[in-house]
């Protein structure tokens, strides 16, 4: 019987042969909706396997792709795109592809203050980008998500719209410009070349608390490690960014309910730590005062 990765990984290495690249390897570095496979020494493809999923086509794809590039080219501290293909996105038998710089991940945790300013500098040169992008997309996503599926009890999904509801008017108000999207610990990895951030396939528009709500909501909400929070934020200060305190309170908020409504399409079969940790994002949502939402 083939391999339910038969097909995906097909796709991947006569994409990388079409453009006269000879995979020599075929190393699987995660396989979940998307498949990432290490293809040779250097280069490294992305391919989306959950093609019934909420995102169809290859438009967000070519946003992530133009947001790489921007932020190679820049300078920024990013898992570049791979230089022998060009940029895409590409598909190839149904599969959307992209294909990247392969990178050594070294196991030093992170050092809080990199990631404030690394996150900055990220911040920075985002601001540049030249493209529209939609405006709070993952918001909007999520709304759309919880309207169609029924992932959930009718009071914990009304709980989710209320919140996410109420932080995209609120944060509607506040200056917006390209984000990540979905800048969590996960999407950053220390490496022998420094702490370099990736997966941009999220990037929208919105306010930058948005994004250090993502990377210090295990932090603050689910660990208590308040000493960590402070030294992000305050290393992005220090970098020259600024930070809204009322912003970041309601990103927060939206960040548990964006999380929450996502679980059941990303972890379909959660196991007993993330079915804990997915209850108790949404205990933290039910527990807010009524001023907080």
């Amino acid at each position: 019987m083939p391999s339910s990765l038969d097909l995906p990984i097909r796709s991947a290495t006569e994409t990388a042969l079409a453009h006269g690249i000879n995979p020599d390897r075929c190393d699987i570095l995660q396989n979940g909706n998307t498949l990432v496979l290490r293809l040779t020494e250097t280069l490294v493809a992305r391919v989306v396997q959950d093609k019934e999923g909420p995102r169809q086509g290859t438009a967000w794809f070519a946003r992530e792709n133009a947001i790489a590039h921007h932020l190679t080219t820049h300078g920024a501290p990013v898992i570049p795109l791979h230089p022998d293909l060009p940029p895409g996105p590409h598909q190839h038998l149904g599969y959307p592809i992209n294909f990247w710089q392969y990178v050594t991940a070294i196991n030093t945790p992170p050092a809080p203050q990199a990631i404030g300013s690394t996150l900055h500098h990220c911040h920075h040169i985002l601001s540049t980008f030249p493209e529209p992008l939609p405006k709070l997309a993952i918001f909007t996503e999520s709304l759309r998500i919880l309207q169609t599926r029924n992932d959930f009890p009718s009071p914990t999904r009304q709980l989710l719209q209320s919140h996410l509801t109420t932080s995209l008017e609120i944060l509607s108000t506040f200056p917006h410009q390209p984000l990540h999207g979905d800048a969590h610990m996960g999407n950053l990895m220390n490496t022998t070349i420094g702490l370099l951030w990736t997966d941009w396939e999220d990037t929208f528009s919105g306010p930058v608390e948005w994004d250090l709500a993502s990377v210090i909501w295990n932090a603050q909400i689910l660990d208590n490690d308040h000493p960590t929070v402070e030294t992000i934020l305050s290393a992005y200060r220090h970098a020259g960014g600024h930070i809204d305190p009322t912003a970041l309170h309601h990103s927060l908020i939206a960040r548990a309910a964006v999380m929450s409504a996502w679980y059941p399409i990303l972890y379909p079969n959660p196991n007993p730590e993330r079915k804990a940790k997915l209850q108790a994002r949404i205990d933290w949502l039910q527990q807010l005062p009524a001023s907080s939402s």
